[in-house]
């Protein structure tokens, strides 16, 4: 996603300045206090979230207080929940499973998940039972500030980032851009005609059904994981609802249409 160049620039530089920081933090491995007041700076300087109007750490929820919370100018409710570990803690999921409950009972849909070093951008997905749905891991230590797809990784939790939703644009497209939805749309209706009229083409003679083309795609040209798993039966669904709504659109335009010629 393309970023203001004084964006850019404030990432780059805050980037530039705190790989040191977190360096020297890691290698003192600091406690968990220290590490908050570490991504508290972090998210000021780098990522130019005002701390003192737009973080919070006297959020309650439940009677428990998050680690931080990430407000927007003229709002009450949190927009991202933040899970802070110590810097020296391998982060893994039971770590982010409590803040993914107080965001669930908020109707918060973002978790960050971070130990200074390593940030988990989480969406909340408020399905039955609730879900969540990693959108990206970022190692700020791996980053280069020179590099401008590095920072883009950055951008959504910018003020600016923030305002156009951008961590809601990541997660779309992470959506569809994996190896699941790329093997339901191979197998839709649509492309598997699609190929069969490319045979077709190639060799006139050629005589397979549709049927008999989908078995070979699925049994033979992908991978088991990618037809068989629970995220390629989701995948499924989702272009089938995707092209579902494709065509309930266009059947609308075309009887939006034939009305306008009626009336005339």
């Amino acid at each position: 996603m393309p970023i203001p160049k004084r964006v850019e620039k404030r990432l780059a530089d805050g980037l530039r300045k705190f790989q040191p920081i977190i360096s020297r933090a890691r290698n003192k491995d600091i406690n968990e206090a220290d590490t908050v007041r570490l991504v508290t700076d972090i998210l000021y300087e780098l990522f130019g979230i005002d701390k003192y109007t737009q973080v919070t750490s006297e959020y309650a929820i439940r009677g428990r207080y998050v680690d931080l919370a990430i407000i927007n100018p003229g709002e009450e409710q949190p927009s991202i929940l933040i899970e802070v570990k110590s810097i020296g803690t391998e982060l893994n999921d039971k770590h982010v499973r409590q803040a993914v409950d107080y965001a669930a009972n908020q109707g918060v849909e973002w978790v960050i998940l971070t130990n200074g070093q390593i940030w988990r951008f989480y969406k909340i997905v408020f399905s039955q039972p609730i879900e969540r749905e990693l959108v990206d891991e970022v190692n700020l230590l791996e980053l280069n500030h020179r590099a401008k797809r590095d920072l883009e990784r950055l951008y959504p939790i910018t003020p600016e980032g923030i305002k156009k939703n951008a961590l809601e644009g990541k997660y779309r497209q992470r959506r569809v851009i994996n190896r699941f939805f790329v093997a339901a749309v191979i197998r839709s209706e649509r492309i598997v005609n699609a190929i069969q009229r490319e045979l077709r083409r190639i060799e006139p003679e050629a005589k397979v059904t549709d049927e008999e083309l989908l078995e070979l795609i699925e049994s033979e040209v992908l991978k088991r994981e990618v037809v068989e798993e629970d995220q390629a039966k989701e995948a499924e669904r989702a272009v089938r609802r995707a092209r579902n709504r494709l065509l309930r659109n266009r059947k609308k335009k075309v009887a939006d249409r034939q009305k306008e010629e009626g009336d005339s």
